[in-house]
């Protein structure tokens, strides 16, 4: 079961960066991408701060740009 989300949009060259940054960390069955544009609570949301990386089990939340020392931290 994933343990992070990561909320994007297809197409978002960030959203991409920020996938294979956590990649680097997480393999990929730990991560749920999650398009904002299904959902328009998701929206209203993260539209302005994808991509968003987020920590299940407490909800912390990384919004772009972060660094893969960051995605390391809430790893831990």
């Amino acid at each position: 079961m994933a343990r992070f989300v990561l909320y994007h949009t297809d197409g978002c060259h960030l959203c991409e960066q920020a996938y294979s940054l956590a990649l680097q960390t997480l393999s990929a069955s730990d991560i749920e991408q999650v398009d904002i544009t299904s959902n328009e609570a998701l929206m209203q949301s993260y539209q302005a701060t994808i991509p968003v990386f987020e920590r299940k089990s407490d909800h912390v939340k990384l919004s772009w740009p972060f660094e893969l020392s960051q995605i390391q931290q809430l790893v831990e």
